[in-house]
C-alpha cells in the first residue's frame, strides 16, 4: 500500500535550518509529482512547494521562496525539504502528499517549532 513517513522535524532558533525528508513506498515515485504542505495550530493546512516527477520544475508559496528549496531523489524514493532562514511563522506540522490515479496520499506529518 502507498506509505508517506515525513522525518526531520524538530525544534530550532530563529534564523536556523532544517531539512525534511518523506520517504514514499508502495508506488512508481519517479512517475509522479509530489507536495509539501502545512498546518499551523489553529490554522488551515496550506500548500508549501511543489516538484514534477523528474525534479526539472518546482514552485513555492510566496512567503517561503528563496528560504525553502523542494527536492527529490527517485533512486531512493525520497522528497526532501531544506528549510534555511526560519521563522517563528514557519512553526507547523509539515505534511508531504501524492496525488495517485488511485487517489490523493498523505503522510502523517512531522512538527517543525520555531522558536528562541
Amino acid at each position: 500500500q502507498v506509505q508517506l513517513v515525513e522525518s526531520g522535524g524538530g525544534l530550532v532558533q530563529p534564523g536556523g535550518s532544517l531539512r525534511l525528508s518523506c520517504a514514499a513506498s508502495g508506488f512508481n515515485f519517479r512517475g509522479y509529482g509530489m507536495w509539501w504542505y502545512r498546518q499551523a495550530p489553529g490554522k488551515e493546512r496550506e500548500w508549501v512547494a511543489t516538484i514534477v516527477s523528474t525534479g526539472a520544475t518546482t514552485a513555492y508559496l510566496d512567503s517561503v521562496k528563496g528560504r525553502f528549496t523542494i527536492t527529490r531523489e527517485n533512486a531512493k524514493s525520497t522528497l526532501y525539504l531544506q528549510m534555511n532562514n526560519l521563522k517563528p511563522e514557519d512553526t507547523a506540522v509539515y505534511y508531504c502528499k501524492t496525488e495517485l490515479p488511485s487517489g490523493t496520499y498523505w503522510g502523517q506529518g512531522t512538527q517543525v517549532t520555531v522558536s528562541s
